[in-house]
């Protein structure tokens, strides 16, 4: 098993970027396929971003253009770079790893969330 860690979600206004970190707990994340999955208030989950072992990636919609995943293996972290932060960006994201596809992930570790905050 491996237990993600998130980090870095905080209050941000409308506009501005923020880099949320995730790292597991134990054992590494390398061989998972890895995905920022957020929740907001009310709404289903939503994966916003995805990325293989070998670092293809993949985006939502609701996203493309702002957001971008990596990862590093050498520091065994995924980060969720946000860019041009919309009130509705607002919700818990989720780091979570797995295996399937880049565009059929099943997750099956999550980590606690993080709650981002954009202000209007």
């Amino acid at each position: 098993q491996v237990q993600p860690v998130e980090s870095g979600g905080r209050l941000v206004q409308a506009g501005g970027h923020q880099r949320l970190s995730c790292a597991p707990s134990e054992r590494t994340f390398s061989g998972y396929i890895m995905g920022w999955v957020r929740q907001a208030s009310g709404k289903e989950r939503e994966c916003v971003a995805a990325i293989t072992p070998s670092g293809s990636k993949t985006d939502s919609d609701s996203v493309k253009g702002r957001f971008t995943i990596s990862r590093d293996n050498a520091k065994n972290a995924v980060y969720l770079q946000r860019n041009s932060l919309k009130f509705e960006d607002t919700a818990v994201y989720y780091c979570a790893a797995g295996t399937g596809t880049l565009w059929s992930p099943r997750f099956d570790y999550w980590g606690q969330g993080t709650q981002v905050t954009v202000s209007s």
